[in-house]
Formats: structure tokens, sequence, C-alpha cells
């Protein structure tokens, strides 16, 4: 008894303590905002006809399917061509800015309003990549996303520097987001812009709240407990976040490869060869021509799509055996990418794959850009590159974490 009220103890202070995955969320945030903004940039000059008022999907059909599902998006406030363009700036704004991870946690809520904006604005313009982004967008909300390779993670330690020389440090930028943003959001509920399926006005309304108690207690408590329970309910929000969208990765695998064995064309083995007879999923043919030549290759890949689909959510259980399935997994969604044209779907699968990653070769990873661009600037003439790089390991830095599986 007493061994099993340790391992629950120990269990419940592991999900409290810390923010599990901070290298892992860092993937999901830089995965999908940096998808979604290169998506939008490719598509800028197309963006009438995908999103706005130049679509084939009429505002008025538009309304009609929002007033009967009661999905959230700002495009449906106006059918002008300045609200379109402002929302989709709003959209390229808050993905870069996610990216890089600058103010991340209200970034993260702009990211989210971007996309459920204009993808609910036209449904039927997206494939099952969207649909992934457009889920994962939600749950970033909940997460600590910006905690590693971001601009916020740089900032706090600076300002941790400068409090450990006895500066005081001074943040204004959030307050005046915070009040600008809070602004925004009391005009549009007195206005009934907010008005329908009360889920997302909720969670806007919830998360500016509190950003606000948590600036607050910062700045006013006169103990560490205050700030110590925002924490701990912060953790338990990012670890739960993170569990679903694991969940969520696994559920995703096991589905396609469990319908795919109902199918006739993938139990004959033959299911590879269609689809790259197709134009329009054909941008490079002699790459299809090539691997439908051979029989014997097309049935490998048939059958081992749906192996690894199908095996997947099984193999959290052996790191060794994941880790091979999840590189197999995000190589095949790299062929997909150049074979089938489908970019996007398979950046936004990899994305979500990126959870499972193993934290070593996460931070191993860190290194290896940090002294790429170490070389960049040296290179370019940067005397100050190599003193200005941070350190992999701060003091303010999270200690690496495995989210249950160990590198």
């Amino acid at each position: 008894m007493n061994r099993f009220t340790l391992t629950v103890s120990a269990a419940i202070a592991r999900v409290t303590e810390s923010a599990l995955g901070p290298y892992q969320s860092a993937m999901i945030r830089i995965g999908f905002s940096g998808t979604w903004l290169l998506f939008l940039l490719r598509e800028f000059i197309h963006r009438g006809e995908l999103y706005g008022p130049d679509g084939p999907w009429g505002f008025d059909l538009a309304r009609q399917l929002v007033d009967s599902n009661g999905a959230f998006t700002l495009l449906l406030w106006s059918d002008g061509r300045v609200w379109f363009e402002a929302v989709y700036a709003l959209a390229l704004l808050a993905s870069a800015a996610l990216l890089v991870g600058w103010r991340t946690r209200t970034m993260s809520v702009l990211f989210m309003v971007g996309v459920l904006s204009l993808q609910n604005r036209s449904v039927f313009m997206g494939d099952g990549g969207d649909n992934v982004l457009h889920l994962m967008a939600v749950y970033l909300v909940f997460t600590r996303c910006g905690r590693v390779w971001s601009l916020d993670a740089r900032r706090e330690r600076r300002a941790a520097e400068a409090r450990a020389r006895g500066e005081r440090v001074t943040d204004r930028v959030g307050p005046v987001l915070w009040v600008v943003l809070g602004a925004v959001l009391v005009v549009l509920t007195g206005t009934g812009g907010l008005d329908g399926d009360p889920t997302v006005p909720v969670l806007l309304w919830v998360v500016w709240a509190s950003l606000g108690v948590w600036w607050a207690v910062g700045r006013w408590a006169r103990s560490d407990q205050p700030r110590i329970l925002l924490d701990v309910i912060g953790n338990i929000l990012h670890n739960g976040a993170l569990v679903v969208i694991m969940a969520e990765a696994c559920l995703i695998y096991a589905t396609a490869g469990w319908y795919k064995i109902q199918g006739s064309r993938w139990q004959d083995g033959t299911a590879a060869y269609y689809p790259l007879q197709l134009d329009y999923f054909s941008p490079w043919p002699f790459l299809g021509d090539l691997l439908t030549s051979s029989g014997t290759m097309v049935m490998l890949v048939t059958y081992g799509t749906v192996l690894v689909q199908v095996a997947f959510p099984f193999t959290l259980f052996n790191r060794r055996v994941k880790n091979v399935l999840l590189a197999v997994m995000m190589l095949e969604h790299a062929a997909i990418a150049v074979i089938l044209g489908l970019p996007f779907f398979s950046l936004a699968m990899i994305a979500a794959d990126a959870v499972f990653l193993p934290t070593t070769f996460l931070r191993r990873l860190g290194r290896w850009t940090a002294r790429a661009r170490v070389l960049v600037f040296a290179r370019n003439g940067g005397r100050d590159a190599v003193a200005t790089v941070p350190e992999q390991r701060s003091p303010q830095s999270p200690q690496p974490t495995h989210v249950g599986f160990e590198a």
C-alpha cells in the first residue's frame, strides 16, 4: 500500500510540478504555425477565391452553414474586401509571431482565431491536413509551448539575469496587448459579434482573464503561494493538452489504418497504384511511373502503409520500435509531399508526429541549429555572433523530459 501511495504521489508531483515535453511542444508550435504560414503565403494571390468574396462558396451560403453548425469565424461579420484583408493579415501575423515564439500565449489565441476564421468560412476548401491543423490550433492554446526555442524564453532568461544583477525589470508590451485585446472583446461582445456557439468566445474570455490574473499576481502578490498555484494550474493544462495531442495523433493513424484494412484494394495490395495515375496527384509524373512500374513495390508500399498506421499506437510502449516507426512515417509523409503533391498535408502530419520525438534528439537538433546559426553569422562578418548565441542549458531552461517515452 505504501508503494502504491508513493507511486501515485510521484505521478501527481510529476504532472503538477513541471510542464512536460517542452521541446516536443515547441516543435508542435513551430510545425503547425510554420505550416499555416507557408500555406497562407503560397495562396496569397488566390486568397480571395479560397476564403474571400471572390470564392464560389458565397457569403450567404457560408452564413447558412455557420448558422446551422455554430462554427466560429470572423469573416461572416462583413462581406467587404477590407474586412477580409484585415482578417487574412491577422492570420499571417499571428502565425509568424507564434513561429518565433513572441508573446506565445496571446499569439496562440490569435493563431487559433485566424485558423478557425478562414477554414470555417470555406469548409470545402480543406483536406485532412487542414482538419489536423484545425484541432491542433485549439489544443495549442492550452500548452506552454514557448518555454524553449522562442523569443519568450530569451526574454525570460535576460530578465532573470537582470534581476540577478539587482535591476528592475518592467514589461510594458504585455499589459498594452492585454488592454487592447480586452477592449476588442468588450466591443465584440457588446455588439453581438460573438453570438452563436459560446465555446470559442468563452475560451477567449477565460484566457484573457487568466493572463490578467497572472500579471497581477506576479506584480502584487506578497508571497510565492499564488504564483505557485497558477504554475500548477498551467502545468496541469499543458500536460493534459499534450496527452490529448498524443491521443489525437494515435487516433488518426489507428482509424486510417483500420479503415484501410476493410478496403478491397488495400487487401489485394494495389491501393497505392491508383492515386499515382491521377493527374491531380501527379506533379512529377515520372516519379509516379517509376514507383508503379514494379508490382512488388506497389504491394510493399500498400501493405507497409497499413502495417505502420495500425501498429504505431501499440509501439509507444517500446521506445526503440516507436522511434523506428516514427522515422518511417515521417519519411512516408515526405514522400507523399513530393510524389503526390500534398506538401501542407504532409507538413501538418509531420508536425503532429513531432510530439513523439525523443527529447535527446530534439536537444541535439537545437545544438546543431545553434551551431549552424553561428557559422552563418560568422561567414557574414558577424563578429559578435558567437558571443550572442545563448547557452543551451541556462539556469532558467527546463530540465529534459520525455513525456513518457524516453529517448
